[in-house]
């Protein structure tokens, strides 16, 4: 059949089949394609190898029939000269696809695969502050496609921490982006991983920096004046010796009923293991002081529903608290003011705890213990896997002493020296 503008006007698709094809006579491969709704597209019809390709040209009343041959003619050209336009159209559309899906793959979406897919096995605390360190740190990244961020400008992030700093949190998000990034390289969600291979921050500090009993009493004095739910929080935070993120989400279903013992769980664990926490005198007393709602189980928060925020804003409160508080003393007993205390952090008072509990004569894997730490100094390889559950003993005579210690120095006292603590065999 010649095909005319005539004769396609006259073209139907038999009853009962959902297309058919009528070729040109006077272009071998032109053709068009009648539907049984009656639609009309321009086709060019070639062969490759042993499969025939198909390379639509337009709707029929869309392209007349003189630009179809025209463009059914380049096409045919293209596979005399060893084209195979088809196959080159379906990869350019494949390309565009894919380049399409990466755009949409931000950082943000695949920090959020991450914590839905890879970190649902992972304590609280380190889901919070692995997302927490690469969305700040990557904040301007966010919105752009996860694929396109270089090894180049993952150093200048991270060194620009550094450089303010903040070396000890640029290795953390270095140790979390490698991670991240990994996950998705295995996944085929990136090609690469701007992560991998990065030096790390060779500037960070070792932390040395230990609390004098005068700056643990007039912390925990300037506590006092800090109100809800900081003031208290903060204490039991002194006290308790934990870490800040475990404190601040504990709940009053993992308490006892005589707030005596804490048992924090292990998918709130820094290091996914549950541990027991003996609650000395000064905690249960502020314990019992905190206001308590129906249906809340969460000690500290304000909403109900989370932990408080605002840490930061509040150590700073807490370290004006602190200085205030060693001035008053010092005016009081006619001295000359100190100064601001040297800077501290709410970690130094783990190391604070267990630098007075090292000096009081207490065993090292006491401390250990307390900390819950995984490995446990002063232990053998067997002794530690045997003895996991050792120590509750001794860790609540620890803290009930390191309580009265707290709570003597910031009233300006001192407590006897002739402690005797309960020591484990190591």
């Amino acid at each position: 059949m010649k095909l005319t503008e005539k004769n396609i006007a006259g073209l139907v698709c038999e009853p009962g089949r959902k297309d058919r094809l009528f070729f040109d006579d006077d272009l071998p491969g032109l053709g068009v394609r009648v539907t049984a709704g009656g639609s009309k597209t321009f086709i060019v019809q070639y062969s490759a190898g042993n499969t025939k390709r198909r390379v639509p040209l337009g709707r029929w009343g869309a392209v007349a029939l003189a630009d179809a041959r025209k463009a059914a003619r380049a096409i045919l050209g293209e596979v005399a000269g060893g084209g195979d336009p088809a196959a080159e159209r379906r990869a350019k559309r494949e390309e565009e696809e894919a380049k399409a899906a990466s755009e949409r793959y931000t950082l943000g979406v695949l920090i959020e695969e991450w914590e839905a897919l890879a970190l649902a096995g992972r304590s609280e605390s380190y889901r919070a502050e692995a997302l927490r360190a690469i969305r700040v740190a990557f904040s301007e990244h966010l919105k752009k496609p996860a694929g396109t961020l270089t090894r180049a400008a993952t150093l200048k992030v991270l060194d620009g921490l550094a450089k303010e700093g903040k070396a000890a949190m640029a290795g953390r998000t270095l140790a979390y982006g490698r991670a991240c990034y990994g996950w998705a390289l295995k996944r085929g969600r990136v090609a690469g991983n701007p992560f991998q291979g990065l030096p790390i921050p060779t500037t960070t500090p070792s932390r040395e920096r230990v609390l004098t009993d005068d700056e643990v009493g007039a912390i925990y004095a300037g506590a006092g004046t800090l109100g809800w739910p900081f003031g208290p929080l903060l204490r039991v935070l002194l006290l308790t010796a934990q870490r800040r993120s475990e404190v601040a989400g504990m709940r009053w279903s993992e308490i006892t009923p005589d707030l005596s013992t804490w048992t924090l769980p292990g998918e709130r664990a820094k290091n996914g293991q549950s541990h027991v926490v003996h609650l000395s005198a000064p905690v249960r007393e502020i314990l019992a002081q905190v206001p308590r709602t129906a249906g809340q189980d969460l000690v500290w928060s304000t909403t109900g529903t989370t932990p408080p925020s605002g840490f930061s804003a509040a150590t700073v409160r807490l370290r004006a608290a602190g200085d205030a508080e060693r001035a008053a003393r010092a005016e009081a007993a006619g001295e000359d003011p100190p100064g601001p205390m040297p800077e501290w952090r709410l970690h130094d008072f783990r190391r604070a705890c267990v630098t007075w509990l090292a000096g009081a004569g207490y065993n090292p894997a006491v401390a250990d213990k307390l900390l819950n730490h995984v490995a446990t100094t002063g232990l053998s390889d067997v002794a530690r896997v045997y003895q996991r559950g050792q120590f509750l003993p001794e860790r609540k005579a620890a803290l009930e002493a390191w309580g009265a210690h707290v709570l003597a120095v910031s009233s300006g006292r001192t407590i006897p020296g002739n402690v005797v603590p309960l020591r484990a065999e190591g």
